[in-house]
């Protein structure tokens, strides 16, 4: 993504001609520099352009299958109709730092190296908060809003629920009955009372979610058919962190002594969200570990997870007249949201005294 600089006046102080524009260089450059770092964003979210106060994210159903024709008779006509709809808002972010004049005046004793690590700053604030932005959506997937940054983020998808729902409706197009079902479940780890988790556990699991997220139905009813290749967890959790990569990256079976083909070996990515803390429990044993399982194909062909670029980083400086301080300003805008929840599910410990309204998985 790249971004627009602008200037309000002309450099009348020759010192601050000096030092805005090595700042705009080390800008531009740490932009480049993030860019291609990517993160959560880039990893889980389709990113696309907006010139819009919103975006409308509309679906509707698939054409049926073929249905035979007597010899010398017409096609049956077909059709699409509009099932739902989403809309995502944009939300304006803004950021200020300022350089003292008294640290202009003192820029042959190391101010230039300072305003370069000011300025980076900046730019990784841009960035971070993307990012941030998305790991949140993700890690607030139960809920149909969150708050960011005194920001109120609608997280609710085209059918009123919030991402991960027991309740998400399907079947809705024309002649379809509706239907519900879940992308929320939970696995029942307490078979041993001295282990908080198993590596089999774990690899039962991802293998349960990813049958769930291939068996989702389209609003005709259809079985969609997506194959899940994302598996994504908190950042503080080093147990799940330790026994997901086992379950995903040895070549066999983990938790097995026989060394059993590993089925799901060399077709995932694992996202770990350094911002996705879970809470932690003083009794281990009671411990809940989240595991999200998703499939990247059928994210960007349903347009599950969106991210909509309104206005990219803008930044403006001048000098105030006041303080001689120099002033540097940046604006964005964009927006965050679900269009859909096939594509992705979250699996968590299951309690039926806690959790009676999960559907257990394995």
């Amino acid at each position: 993504m790249s971004f627009i600089y602008s200037e309000t006046n002309g450099f009348n102080d020759s010192k601050i001609g000096r030092l805005a524009n090595p700042l705009k260089m080390v800008i531009e450059a740490e932009s480049d520099n993030q860019k291609k770092k990517g993160g959560a964003l880039e990893w889980l979210f389709n990113i696309e352009s907006s010139s819009r106060y919103g975006e409308t994210i509309q679906y509707q159903d698939e054409f049926t299958t073929f249905t035979a024709a007597p010899e010398g008779s017409g096609a049956e006509n077909d059709g699409v109709t509009d099932t739902y709809r989403k809309f995502i808002e944009h939300i304006p972010f803004m950021k200020e730092f300022t350089i003292t004049r008294q640290m202009i005046d003192d820029s042959v004793t190391g101010i230039g190296h300072d305003a370069k690590r000011r300025a980076q700053n900046f730019v990784r604030a841009y960035y971070l908060t993307m990012n941030k932005i998305a790991q949140a959506a993700i890690a607030n997937g139960k809920s149909t809003s969150m708050s960011f940054n005194k920001a109120t983020v609608d997280l609710s998808c085209a059918d009123g629920e919030p991402l991960f729902s027991v309740l998400h409706k399907y079947g809705r197009a024309e002649g379809h009955g509706e239907g519900t079902q879940s992308n929320l479940f939970g696995y029942n780890r307490y078979s041993s009372s001295n282990q908080p988790i198993t590596l089999a556990q774990v690899e039962d699991c991802i293998s349960a979610a990813a049958s769930k997220i291939r068996n989702m139905k389209d609003e005709n009813g259809e079985v969609l058919g997506y194959v899940a290749d994302t598996v994504v967890i908190p950042g503080n959790l080093p147990l799940l962190e330790k026994y997901v990569k086992q379950a995903l990256g040895s070549a066999y079976e983990a938790s097995s002594s026989t060394n059993a083909i590993n089925i799901m070996y060399g077709g995932w990515n694992l996202i770990v969200l350094p911002n996705w803390q879970y809470s932690i429990a003083s009794d281990p044993v009671s411990q809940t570990y989240p595991i999200i399982v998703m499939s990247s194909e059928a994210n960007k062909n349903l347009a599950g997870n969106m991210f909509f670029n309104r206005v990219p980083l803008s930044i403006k400086s001048w000098e105030d007249s006041h303080t001689r301080n120099w002033i540097w300003n940046g604006y964005c805008r964009f927006g965050i949201g679900f269009g859909t929840y096939k594509h992705i599910c979250l699996v968590e410990n299951y309690s039926a005294s806690s959790d009676g309204s999960q559907t257990q998985l394995v």
